[in-house]
């Protein structure tokens, strides 16, 4: 189908009216509700200026006010991308600057970074703020409840497709917008994870959309979905739309902090059937917390859990295993990025946990070596993966980066952004990792560049070299390897406030290590793997 994500979300709401659709905490909303909040959101949003074709930014936590600005957003005609809200002022400057933004949906909690931002971005038209702000704080831009207030609902009109804009976590440098259409974000994210879970064809037309979606409602596991994963990262949002499209229900957890307590009490609370992790940094606390449980006598409710997919970090073996003592579920890893796929796949019964990062290639994908030829098995040698990317896909103003991500080979155009892997014997894809310097801690992406540059600006830091080392829970850690200035002190508490200052806490060195000299080439090349071997504390 090619339609505007709006008219998609309209059709199920005119089907299903007052079934609820979004549920966080004791704060419920059904289709009808959500529908007219967007329709008056887009009103608001229309009377300051944004016109379709407009880019509006959403930096807000997960909450089905996200659900609403993307419904709004599409409802005008204009095109909504991600914008994440633990940005510091110079990294909202650059996604703003770079997508050219009308407009943002912002968190009140933001509001000194974004005041600091709008003040030097004129083509800003509409703010719309969400919550109250810190006590004391000047209000920034209009409160989204009064917005609501006083906005007539937009006339629904049926909208072309338009534009979908996805800011990557910037693991191919500085965060890029992927680019494509919202039909396409409907035919290869919506579809797969809503529809093709019960084996359902993706539907041809709104009249076949509603069909489905009144038929859903009958299903024994109607599918409800639970995210601890931002909205503002792919995985999070693609899941909420895919289950909102095929008339199911997504719960999203009350607390902004990730709670394994509170996920595991809400399948049994809300018969959920699919839960979506990125993989350790959620399985190992979610399993420590249902192992406590049961050892004291009060295991959670999992039985109406069907399905869990893990997307964007490692899922260990271990944790997989420790998973499926508790629930009789598929366990689904994922190898996707912001630029398409998926290129790989496993799945996971009980009594079937292969090892740690083996996959099988998704349908269509391919592991290329340097020449665009398929890496044979158990030729041990190392390929990137590939998968099918459609012609509309390309990062937004930057033709050189598309180049390299996007490329033709045979005669097709492939996605490749780079993750390593390597072919058993039996076809079995062994992951690698991603070939760039970008560290993956926690399911955030981390350009090292980008934080060496703020530490080489301390005047106490004469170099430094940022890399990832192994964390058991999050996959990688930052630490940073600095040398100092002549009779130069610091701490690395202070180092890590100075990248706090400048960037994302994600993005501050979890540790860092002093030494003489930072070992570089007669060329000036950082040596990447001896910093990686003092990082670990060894020689």
């Amino acid at each position: 189908m090619e339609e505007n994500l709006a008219t998609v979300l309209q059709t199920v709401a005119e089907t299903l009216g007052e079934a609820v659709a979004v549920v966080q905490g004791d704060r419920v909303r059904t289709w009808a509700e959500l529908a007219e909040r967007a329709a008056r959101l887009a009103g608001g949003l229309a009377e300051r200026g944004v016109t379709p074709g407009a880019r509006v930014g959403i930096g807000l936590w997960t909450s089905p006010e996200y659900v609403e600005a993307v419904f709004a957003v599409c409802a005008l005609g204009a095109v909504p991308f991600n914008v994440n809200y633990r940005y510091r002022a110079t990294e909202l400057a650059h996604v703003l600057a770079d997508a050219g933004a009308a407009g943002l949906v912002f968190d009140a909690s933001t509001s000194d970074v974004v005041a600091e931002v709008a003040g030097r971005s004129p083509a800003l038209r509409a703010l719309v703020r969400v919550g109250s702000g810190p006590q004391g704080a000047a209000p920034v831009g209009d409160d989204l409840e009064t917005v609501l207030a006083g906005s007539a609902p937009l006339p629904r009109t049926r909208r072309p497709d338009g534009d979908w804009l996805l800011y990557t976590g910037g693991t191919t440098g500085r965060p890029k917008g992927v680019l494509t259409r919202q039909s396409t974000v409907f035919a290869v994210s919506c579809v797969p994870n809503g529809f093709a879970k019960f084996g359902v064809p993706a539907p041809r037309s709104l009249d076949e959309l509603a069909a489905r979606v009144r038929e859903s409602q009958s299903h024994p596991d109607r599918l409800v979905t639970y995210t601890p994963t931002p909205l503002m990262h792919g995985t999070g949002i693609y899941t909420t739309l895919g289950t909102l499209v095929a008339g199911g229900r997504v719960v999203f957890p009350a607390s902004r902090s990730y709670d394994p307590g509170e996920l595991a009490a809400a399948i049994g609370r809300h018969r959920v059937t699919d839960v979506v992790v990125v993989g350790d940094v959620f399985a190992q606390p979610w399993v420590a917390a249902l192992d406590a449980a049961a050892a004291a006598g009060h295991p959670y409710d999992l039985s109406s859990l069907r399905r869990v997919v893990s997307v964007g970090a490692v899922f260990s073996a271990e944790n997989k295993a420790a998973l499926l003592r508790h629930a009789d579920v598929d366990i689904t890893d994922v190898v996707v990025a912001s630029e398409g796929g998926p290129y790989a796949l496993s799945l996971t019964r009980r009594g079937e946990v292969a090892p740690t990062s083996r996959f099988v290639l998704a349908p269509g994908a391919r592991l290329l070596d340097d020449e665009g030829r398929d890496v044979l098995p158990g030729s041990g040698q190392v390929g990137t993966l590939a998968a099918p990317a459609p012609p509309e896909v390309h990062y937004a103003g930057d033709p050189a980066a598309s180049s390299g991500t996007f490329r033709e080979v045979d005669g097709v155009r492939w996605s490749v952004p780079g993750d390593l892997a390597t072919l058993a014997d039996d076809g079995t894809l062994v992951l690698l990792g991603r070939g760039s310097r970008v560290v993956n801690t926690g399911g955030e992406k981390v350009q090292p560049e980008e934080v060496e540059q703020v530490l080489l600006r301390h005047p106490a830091v004469r170099d430094a070299v940022v890399v990832g080392v192994p964390d058991a829970r999050f996959g990688q850690r930052l630490t940073a390897v600095v040398a100092l200035a002549p009779g130069a002190r610091v701490t690395a508490e202070e180092l890590r406030a100075a990248v706090g200052a400048e960037l994302a806490d994600y993005k501050r060195p979890r540790e860092v290590v002093v030494v003489p000299d930072v070992l570089r080439s007669p060329a000036g090349k950082l040596d990447l793997r001896w910093a990686g071997q003092v990082a670990r504390g060894g020689a």
